[in-house]
């Protein structure tokens, strides 16, 4: 396949199997193979190992893969052909499907058939995670380091809907206008003209200190400026729409299909944007470049809405650094 294809991963829990039906949406939408990717357990990697290691012929078959290939096929009707180049391939006449089965550590495994992918998808957590949890390890390392966009699709309990269509609502986006990359506002506009929904685009403005702060600070470092008029606020707002709007300018040129709903919001945009998440579609979200400490490549926008949002978020990447 030289085709970019959308990859997602699969532990046969339940949270991956809604992963792999909106992956599967996906690739028909987008015209792209699917790869279907697990990545065996450690015991069995070690059992494999050590079998090989006597000079024994091995031919372990997954049992996961397996069961999602009879998955797929009640699904879609496919009758996978047998083992061909570059893992098992089968189709639906829409939608190519290749299976792989892995080995090594989820995260690395999967962050290396990413390379080659278009779009990277996960549930949100995976077999034996912590039902109090609702962004698991895995999907929170992923969507931290992966190069290409990575979609979170949250468990049963959490989720509106697993559409990809226009049945599923709108797409947003949180847009910061100094610092929101390209990548994610061409993701969203793209993400929005595919599915033929509204696009929302929400941007934070800075509110006022509280007239509080300005009691006895402990120190003159600790000054905050005086609060603003109130008959200021609304040059604010407008002055945040301004900015908004122009730099959503190049997009809505190249996009002309696609209908823009502009939001301003007082400061917390990753509130509105798991509120909105409530009945969109998809949420998108950018990540910032490298930095030496993982918690701070995601952002608080972006760490907040793949923690609480209600619908399945797309993390996406800036380009490389030159």
């Amino acid at each position: 396949m030289s085709e970019k294809s959308v990859v997602v991963g699969v532990d046969g829990s339940e949270h991956s199997l809604r992963a792999l039906a909106w992956a599967l949406s996906a690739a028909r939408r987008l015209g792209a193979p699917l790869v279907v990717a697990h990545v065996r357990s450690e015991a069995l990697q070690l059992g494999a190992a050590r079998i090989e290691s006597i000079g024994e012929a091995l031919d372990l078959s997954d049992s996961v893969l397996d069961g999602i290939r009879s998955w797929i096929g009640e699904r879609i009707g496919e009758r996978p052909e047998g083992p061909g180049e570059g893992g098992d391939e089968g189709g639906d006449g829409g939608v190519s499907v290749r299976y792989e089965s892995l080995d090594g550590a989820v995260t690395d495994a999967l962050l290396d058939l990413a390379r080659s992918g278009r779009l990277l998808v996960v549930g949100s957590r995976g077999r034996g995670g912590f039902a109090s949890l609702l962004l698991g390890s895995t999907g929170r390392a992923l969507a931290s380091a992966a190069p290409c966009p990575v979609v979170v699709v949250p468990h049963e309990a959490r989720t509106v809907s697993l559409e990809s269509g226009a049945e599923a609502g709108r797409v947003l986006v949180g847009l910061h206008p100094d610092e929101t990359p390209d990548e994610v506002l061409d993701f969203a506009f793209e993400a929005a003209r595919q599915r033929g929904v509204a696009l929302e685009v929400v941007t934070a403005y800075r509110l006022p200190p509280s007239p509080v702060l300005l009691i006895g600070p402990p120190a003159p470092a600790l000054q905050v400026p005086p609060p603003l008029p109130v008959d200021e606020v609304p040059e604010l707002v407008r002055e945040t729409a301004r900015r908004q709007e122009e730099r959503l300018r190049p997009f809505t040129s190249r996009f002309p299909e696609v209908e823009v709903m502009p939001s301003v919001v007082p400061a917390d945009a990753a509130g509105r944007l798991v509120e909105g998440s409530r009945s969109a579609g998809l949420v998108v979200v950018g990540r910032h470049r490298r930095h030496r400490m993982e918690s701070l490549l995601m952002g608080s926008v972006a760490h907040a809405v793949l923690h609480h949002a209600h619908c399945p978020v797309a993390v996406v990447p800036p380009a490389p650094s030159r």
